[in-house]
């Protein structure tokens, strides 16, 4: 068994959904599972409507933007309206509408959940469509009927118990005759009410996937030729991995590089599963390798760079001038996990307790006004992370040129820096 996933970028438009079948063509051989991301930008997009709705703006013309996007890559990719995934994608986009023309009964969260669940859901019914019409058989299916998880909005939890009887006891035997096809990002708590597993969480849908039908290997098509030391549209001269170890890699990722979803690799881990990262423009190169088998002596040698933005540095002090002792950081944190703030950094002194987390709408004001009556508050907002692993002195001073560094924290042969 093999897992292929596809992120937004290698499905943006129908050049792109024709590159996808070219890479299927070639390089499936037996049974597989297929993991499709969102089109292009159409998380964004979604984001905005559902923004738009949320503020009683003009939410149907921001939707409408986004229905011209995938009718546009129908039209191009199946030019023939008689064919069923026309009506399809017009009662998608119907139920939809009606949706956002009620007014919300439920929280931003699960309205995020649930408005931005359809971009998975469009463009894999349309690939899927293709690849049909085009003449490699395919079965779509919903992967909120097997990714079961917590009703954490947003960054939802697995029942990993239920999750893996569900898809080993059904798919394996469909994949054997079929290639499936199926979403990334989304999954469902019960009864049926719509999750999802965190930004760019496709590529831990594929892990999932691939923990639970024990694949011989995890293959995540991408934009970039393999996995580099660092984000290609923020530095010069990055340098390709052509191994890692799996420890590298979740680091990597849990300090906020962007190249896999931070939750990825451990349940390849556990079972010993190999990922290989290539890119969906250059399908014959070889890409990075992870695994444990690899001892990445060229990754300690590196420096890897992860620069996270959009992040707020918010402060708290007892009001009674009290120490930040252990009863505090108590409340402090049972209010991190209830609002689902993702702490990047954390810092505490006798009196005060610093944490940098990422700046997003909705829960980050809730989380606040739970803390106001018992601390102190205050919030710098606009901010960028930057961590560096394995540094040296030279690359240290090149990268704070000109730079504020408001918080500065030091692990191992790590060392991160709140900018701004």
């Amino acid at each position: 068994m093999q897992i292929f996933k596809f992120g937004g970028a290698s499905v943006k438009d129908a050049e792109a959904v024709r590159n996808v079948k070219s890479i299927l063509e070639k390089y499936v051989s037996g049974p597989i599972v297929i993991v499709i991301s969102a089109m292009g930008k159409t998380t964004n997009a979604l984001e905005a409507v559902l923004n738009a709705y949320w503020n009683n703006e003009d939410t149907l013309a921001k939707l409408d933007i986004v229905r011209k996007y995938h009718f546009e890559i129908l039209d191009n990719l199946i030019p023939d309206q008689s064919k069923s995934i026309w009506d399809e994608l017009e009662n998608i986009f119907s139920e939809l509408g009606n949706r956002l023309r009620n007014p919300s009964k439920i929280g931003y969260d699960a309205e995020y959940d649930y408005i931005v669940s359809y971009g998975e859901i469009l463009s894999t019914k349309i690939v899927s469509a293709y690849l049909s019409d085009s003449g490699f058989e395919n079965k779509w299916l919903d992967a909120r009927d097997y990714i079961v998880t917590n009703e954490l909005h947003r960054e939802a939890r697995v029942d990993w118990d239920v999750t893996q009887a569900l898809i080993s006891g059904h798919i394996p035997t469909i994949a054997q005759k079929v290639p499936v096809i199926t979403q990334g990002f989304i999954g469902s708590a019960p009864p049926k009410i719509t999750t999802t597993l965190g930004r760019e969480g496709s590529d831990f849908t594929a892990s999932i996937f691939a923990y639970c039908l024990d694949a011989e290997q995890l293959v995540i098509w991408k934009d970039v030729p393999g996995i580099l030391n660092a984000d290609p549209k923020k530095f010069k001269d990055t340098i390709q991995f052509k191994e890692l170890s799996y420890q590298d890699v979740v680091e990597m990722t849990y300090y906020g590089a962007t190249v896999l979803h931070p939750k990825t690799i451990k349940p390849l881990q556990n079972k010993n599963i190999s990922l290989s990262v290539r890119s969906f423009l250059q399908p014959d190169s070889p890409g990075t390798m992870i695994g444990t088998a690899n001892d990445a002596n060229d990754s300690i040698q590196t420096p890897i760079i992860i620069l996270k933005e959009n992040q707020s540095l918010i402060s708290l002090s007892t009001k009674d001038y009290s120490f930040i002792a252990e009863e505090a950081i108590e409340q402090i944190f049972d209010e991190v996990v209830r609002y689902g703030i993702k702490v990047n950094v954390m810092h505490n002194s006798a009196i005060s307790f610093q944490i940098c987390i990422d700046e997003r709408p909705g829960s980050g004001g809730d989380f606040l006004k739970a803390l106001e009556k018992e601390f102190e508050i205050s919030k710098i907002s606009g901010l960028e992370l930057l961590t560096v692993k394995y540094p040296s002195e030279t690359t240290l001073k090149q990268l704070l040129i000109n730079k504020k560094v408001r918080l500065e924290m030091r692990s191992g042969d790590t060392i991160q820096f709140v900018l701004g």
